[in-house]
């Protein structure tokens, strides 16, 4: 969730991947990742499907396999590629196989694959050798499809997480726009930084934009049990944690314990026209 504050320096919009402490933390809460991060909107993983040539998927920074086992199950092959041991390790005791390396450095081996996809994951790839890499992989007509989820809260609720993060971290940049209607504004660098690379690899037709709107219930406890697996959350002290979640659980209390949580899904896409030979 890239626009959130976290304690130490803080990645920018643009090179979130050079953050690397904080994109190999997500790994100290893998159980709860994979239980509590919402899934991915079947209507976008079924054009996915629809849009890759045959069935062979690689997920880059496929953390415990959530977008992998969504594609399984939607008749496709799928191998995980993702830096932490522990995030890796959960996917394959739910059935992925993964292995483990940064996706820019990964060896495949010969393996190609017809698509490539990156659910919350591509902006901790460096966009540009990500997409090399996957040039290198696909086959040819294979599709690169990196995915984000991006929530918006209601205002009330907003309003208490902004105030709960400023508690804690003076100086805190988060407003209540950031998390509701706003929200997706914090993406767009990070979708244009996606696009920018897909252009530098070569090979690539152009970079489409695929959107979908959905919504679901959410309860407190869902919230709350979601919320550390953020990544302004990873890293933030326990005593700090607890403040915020204390705050942040009573404003859902008076909302009357639940509440919708709408997301917008969002896919930068294309696909390889050129033969997939790319020169590091």
């Amino acid at each position: 969730m890239p626009t959130l504050p976290q304690e130490g320096p803080q990645p920018s919009g643009i090179e979130v991947h050079r953050h690397r402490r904080t994109a190999e933390s997500f790994g100290a809460e893998a159980e709860r990742y994979d239980r509590a991060r919402p899934r991915y909107p079947e209507a976008l993983v079924e054009r996915i499907v629809a849009s890759s040539p045959g069935p062979d998927v690689l997920d880059a920074g496929c953390g415990t396999g959530i977008l992998a086992r969504q594609l399984q199950a939607a008749g496709c092959r799928v191998l995980g590629v993702d830096p932490d041991a522990r995030m890796a390790g959960v996917a394959r005791r739910l059935g992925v196989e993964a292995d483990t390396a940064a996706f820019e450095d990964w060896d495949p081996a010969g393996r190609r694959f017809d698509a490539v996809v990156a659910g919350q994951a591509w902006h901790w790839i460096d966009p540009a050798a990500g997409a090399a890499q996957a040039a290198r992989v696909l086959r040819p007509g294979g599709l690169l499809a990196p995915l984000w989820n991006v929530f918006r809260l209601p205002p009330e609720l907003a309003e208490a997480v902004a105030e709960e993060c400023r508690g804690v971290l003076p100086g805190s940049p988060l407003n209540v726009r950031a998390l509701t209607d706003g929200a997706l504004g914090g993406y767009r660098p990070l979708f244009a930084r996606a696009a920018d690379g897909i252009r530098a690899a070569g090979g690539f037709g152009a970079a489409q934009r695929w959107q979908v709107e959905w919504e679901e219930p959410c309860t407190r406890d869902a919230w709350l049990d979601q919320m550390p697996t953020q990544g302004a959350f990873t890293r933030l002290r326990p005593d700090k944690l607890a403040r915020v979640l204390e705050g942040v659980g009573a404003a859902v209390d008076a909302m009357g314990g639940s509440f919708t949580m709408r997301y917008t899904t969002v896919a930068i896409t294309a696909p390889l026209t050129g033969s997939g030979t790319v020169t590091p």
